[in-house]
């Protein structure tokens, strides 16, 4: 069966290593990789993954240029393996600029983390964000949840599709990290929003992340391993672990991010 990685980070080898490990300290979480676009090709022959949709963060305004050219050079060297999105930081000066670029570029969304750049995800300077988003129909892949902070909890994520209910926004992790239970019964009946169960099945047994899928439908979950956190051939096994059918797996695998970011079945590999 076809598979697309929603959602991976990779960076730049001589940062990778300590990009890393610096995710990891964050979320006192073991890394089972260095983030390197080597590593992640190597151990894609072990997971049968189809398509790998890259991202990276900027923590800072000034990282934003550098990291996109990173990602999109990363998906010119290996277009069949790889698509990309783009990064957004918002204190930009100048979001129209930062979009012409990701555009020409060639990339195919943007990856927000509010709480790596310490910013409410109904922010103001988010929303002019989010703004340019749904006018140019770019998916964003945003970090949900985390118990330790509210910059992306469900509450915030509830203000940002009421305000655009035309933005293509997929709710990492469930929809909220640590947080899963009271962000699925919260952000179920947003039948505009999309979830990725990318850094969950760790914590999840195998029928309370089914009922997950159920309770939202399968037609809006997105797989993602979430690496280099983890590894992704043993995330797919824990994803085929699932009590789930035929048709809902190939659905999460491959088919909604297919339609999400306009991939054509036969750019992938099977």
């Amino acid at each position: 069966m076809k598979i697309i990685d929603s959602h991976c980070h990779v960076y730049p080898d001589q940062i990778a290593d300590r990009a890393s490990s610096s995710i990891g300290t964050f979320y006192h979480e073991p890394i089972c990789f260095d983030g390197k676009v080597s590593t992640l090709l190597r151990e894609e022959h072990s997971s049968g993954i189809s398509l790998h949709i890259l991202s990276s963060v900027a923590t800072t305004p000034h990282q934003v240029a550098s990291i996109n050219r990173f990602i999109a050079d990363s998906v010119q060297q290996h277009p069949e393996k790889f698509l990309g999105l783009g990064s957004v930081h918002p204190d930009t000066s100048d979001p129209e600029e930062d979009f012409r670029q990701i555009r020409e570029l060639g990339l195919k969304g943007i990856k927000i983390h509010p709480d790596f750049q310490q910013t409410s995800v109904a922010d103001p300077r988010f929303l002019r964000i989010f703004a340019l988003c749904e006018r140019e129909k770019l998916p964003v892949l945003c970090h949900c949840g985390d118990d330790r902070y509210a910059y992306s909890n469900p509450v915030q994520i509830l203000e940002v599709l009421s305000r655009f209910p035309d933005l293509i926004l997929i709710g990492a992790h469930f929809g909220g990290w640590t947080v899963w239970r009271g962000a699925v019964a919260e952000l179920f009946d947003q039948k505009k929003l999309y979830v990725d169960c990318s850094s969950s099945l760790y914590a999840l047994g195998r029928a309370e992340a089914t009922a997950f899928i159920r309770f939202i439908g399968a037609e809006r979950v997105l797989f993602g391993t979430d690496y280099p956190m983890w590894s992704p051939a043993e995330e797919v096994e824990k994803f085929n672990g699932l009590f789930l059918t035929d048709e809902e797996r190939e659905q999460i695998l491959w088919k909604n991010a297919a339609s999400v970011f306009g991939i054509q079945p036969d750019e992938l590999r099977g």
